[in-house]
C-alpha cells in the first residue's frame, strides 16, 4: 500500500501553525510545513518533531507562485491548512501594505496553486481534497455588551489586519463558488499558549513582568477577548479538516471571555506565586494604562455551537488552566524566548499611528 499523501501546512513555523504541525504528527499524519521564516516564525518551536520521518520543511513565501507550485508538484498533498499570514494588529497599523500583500495576494497564490493541483488529481483523490483557510473573529468587528459572533455574522473589520483577513476569506469563498475548489474556513478567537511570539498581549505581559518592566495596558483595559488555548485550536482545525463540509465556515472559540486588565492581573498573580519578585513586590504595581490602540474593538465573543454540534469538538482547557500552563512554560523556556527579546522584539510599543 502506498504511503498516505501529506497535509501541507502554510505558516507552520508560527505560533498556531507550529501547534498544528505538532498535533498532526502526534496523530500519525505526514506534514509538509511551508514557511518564509519571517520575524515571528521560529523553527525552535518545532524541535520536538524536526527529525520525524513524517515531517518535511520547505522555506518558501506564499506570494511566490513558482515556488509554491513546485512544492505542490513534489509533495502532492491531499489537503492544505493555510495559516501563513501577517497577524499583529499593531504592526498592520504601522505597515498595512505588507498585510495586503501576504494575507490577500499570498492567499490567492495558494488558492491558484491548490486549484491547479486539485484539478489534475484522479477522481478519488480529487473528491477527498480539502483547502482549509484559517482566519480570525476580528473580521466581524466589535460586539456590544451582549451577543456573540457566529458563522452568519456580517463582516465589519476595523484594522488593516482584520480587513486583509476579511478579504482573504472572501477570496477563499470565491474560489470555492467559481471553480468548485473544496474549501473550508474557520474564524477563531484569540489564541494563547506556549511558543507565542512576545509582541502579543499574554507573552508580552509575562516577559515584561518577569523583567520588572512596565505592563502597558491599552485604554482602561476593559476591552474583552474570548481566549482559546492553542492546542485546543489545533485539535479543532484537524477536526474541521477531516469532518467539515466543504463550503462551510466554522467559528472556533474557547468560551472564555476576559477583560484585558483581568488577564494582566491574573498573569501578575501567577508570577508572584511561581516566581516571586524582589522583596515580594506585587507585579500588579507594574501596570501602566497607555493611550488606546486606534480602532480598538471593544469586545469579541464566539458562539461555537456549529462546530460543537456538527463536528463534536469542544475546548478541553479552561482559561485558568491554560494561563498557568503558559506562564510556567515561559518560566521554564527562557532559551526559547530570550533570543527573541534581545534580537527580534524587545517589547517596544507598536501601532501608534493616528488618523489624519
Amino acid at each position: 500500500m502506498s504511503e498516505r499523501a501529506p497535509i501541507l501546512v502554510t505558516g507552520g513555523a508560527g505560533f498556531i501553525g507550529s501547534a498544528v504541525c505538532r498535533h498532526l504528527i502526534a496523530a500519525g499524519e505526514r506534514v509538509v510545513n511551508v514557511d518564509a521564516l519571517t520575524y515571528a516564525s521560529n523553527l525552535n518551536s518545532l524541535a520536538s518533531i524536526a527529525d520525524a520521518p513524517a515531517y518535511a520543511f520547505e522555506k518558501a513565501d506564499i506570494r511566490d507562485g513558482r515556488a509554491i507550485g513546485d512544492i505542490f508538484k513534489r509533495h502532492r498533498p491531499r489537503a492544505v491548512m493555510h495559516l501563513a499570514a501577517e497577524s499583529h494588529v499593531d504592526r498592520s497599523i504601522d505597515g498595512p501594505l505588507t498585510f495586503v500583500e501576504t494575507n490577500v495576494t499570498g492567499t490567492c497564490v495558494m488558492l491558484e496553486a491548490a486549484r491547479a493541483h486539485w484539478s489534475a488529481l484522479p477522481a478519488p483523490q480529487k473528491d477527498a481534497f480539502r483547502f482549509l483557510h484559517i482566519s480570525t473573529d476580528e473580521v466581524f468587528g466589535s460586539l456590544g455588551d451582549t451577543g456573540a459572533f457566529n458563522e452568519d455574522t456580517s463582516y465589519d473589520p476595523s484594522s488593516p489586519y482584520s480587513a486583509s483577513k476579511a478579504a482573504s476569506d472572501h477570496m477563499v469563498r470565491a474560489w470555492g463558488r467559481t471553480y468548485g475548489l473544496p474549501v473550508l474556513i474557520s474564524n477563531c478567537s484569540n489564541n494563547y499558549g506556549p511558543f507565542h511570539f512576545p509582541e502579543k498581549l499574554i507573552p508580552l505581559m509575562i516577559l515584561n513582568a518577569l523583567e520588572g518592566k512596565p505592563l502597558p495596558v491599552y485604554g482602561a483595559g476593559t476591552n474583552v477577548r474570548d481566549w482559546l488555548y492553542v492546542e485546543d485550536h489545533a485539535a479543532a482545525l484537524a477536526t474541521i479538516l477531516t469532518r467539515g463540509e466543504p463550503g462551510r465556515t466554522y467559528a472556533v472559540g474557547g468560551g472564555a471571555e476576559r477583560a484585558n486588565i483581568d488577564v494582566v492581573h491574573a498573569i501578575c498573580d501567577l508570577l508572584d506565586t511561581h516566581r516571586p519578585g524582589p522583596s515580594n513586590t506585587a507585579r500588579r504595581d507594574l501596570v501602566r494604562f497607555v493611550t488606546d490602540r486606534p480602532g480598538h474593538d471593544a469586545r469579541y465573543a464566539i458562539d461555537a455551537t456549529r462546530i460543537r454540534n456538527e463536528l463534536g469538538w469542544r475546548p478541553t482547557v479552561t482559561f485558568e488552566e491554560g494561563l498557568e500552563r503558559t506562564v510556567l512554560w515561559y518560566l521554564a523556556n527562557e532559551a526559547w524566548w530570550r533570543p527573541l527579546r534581545e534580537g527580534v522584539y524587545a517589547g517596544q510599543r507598536l501601532g501608534v499611528a493616528k488618523a489624519g
